[in-house]
């Protein structure tokens, strides 16, 4: 079974036996530094983990998953091992820890050993627990991945699967974005949604008091109103590839099963 999530309880009692990430990451006009907050506070032992410094460089879209050969070194200067276990926490509202969480699953860490922690950053402050500014230094390691392709679908893909209907795309975007009510965050990108796609916004999946994710026969019930049924063939998608995660960690919740992502998301399909 894989241990999508872990508590903060968990996480405080087993610091020196895992890796740990920040994996914060905000919204460009938010006017916040993930890596200056990474170094006022943080978790004990915890490493930075910058989602865009971490992406391929040679795509001119957002955070886009980078190439094989790259996450090996990025892994092995920060003294990741095949064997870790590894928990993922942000301070942005559980959104970018799925992110990273789906990445290390791309590369074929073992999906057992990758955990996001509920409520992430947030939770942890609010229940006063340890924080430092010290930064941890790991040997480096030799890191060896492999691309689980099965898991990211390309615009071809997608755009192939509005005629033949192959499997459900579903929209982790707000109800507004989806319908096009509202404009797009990001420049040269139309409003609206990939034809024959559903909409589940991921914000609907957390508890909003402590950003913990819903219980499991909450998550089913959610799936059920939305007609996504989490056994079939199904992929996420969002503004960039990113609270589709959510929904993707969301599925593995409730399935047990990998989540397939559209990489480019709106960010690619949206361009005018």
């Amino acid at each position: 079974m894989m241990k999508n999530l872990v508590s903060t309880d968990w996480l405080e009692k087993n610091l020196d036996i895992v890796r740990i990430f920040d994996g914060s990451w905000h919204l460009p006009n938010s006017n916040r530094n993930a890596l200056d907050e990474f170094q006022s506070a943080h978790i004990k032992n915890s490493n930075f983990f910058d989602i865009d410094k971490n992406s391929n460089h040679k795509s001119n879209l957002p955070h886009m998953l980078p190439e094989k050969n790259d996450w090996e070194k990025i892994m092995s200067g920060l003294g990741v091992k095949n064997s870790d276990h590894i928990v993922i926490y942000d301070n942005s509202d559980i959104i970018s820890s799925c992110r990273v969480w789906y990445t290390f699953l791309y590369f074929n860490h073992d999906p057992n050993l990758v955990s996001v922690l509920d409520g992430g950053f947030k939770k942890w402050i609010k229940e006063k627990k340890y924080t430092t500014k010290d930064i941890k230094k790991f040997e480096k390691s030799s890191y060896l991945a492999h691309e689980n392709t099965s898991l990211v679908l390309n615009k071809n893909q997608i755009t192939a699967n509005i005629k033949s209907k192959s499997f459900e795309l579903i929209d982790a975007g707000s109800r507004e974005r989806f319908l096009g009510l509202l404009p797009e965050p990001r420049k040269g990108l139309k409003s609206g949604n990939i034809e024959g796609s559903k909409n589940m916004p991921f914000t609907e999946l957390i508890n909003s008091n402590d950003h913990t994710f819903k219980k499991k026969e909450e998550l089913i019930s959610i799936f059920q109103k939305n007609k996504i049924d989490p056994n079939k063939k199904i992929a996420f998608t969002c503004g960039s590839g990113m609270t589709a995660c959510v929904l993707g960690l969301t599925n593995s919740i409730i399935s047990g099963r990998k989540p397939v992502v559209y990489d480019g998301s709106w960010a690619e399909y949206g361009i005018k």
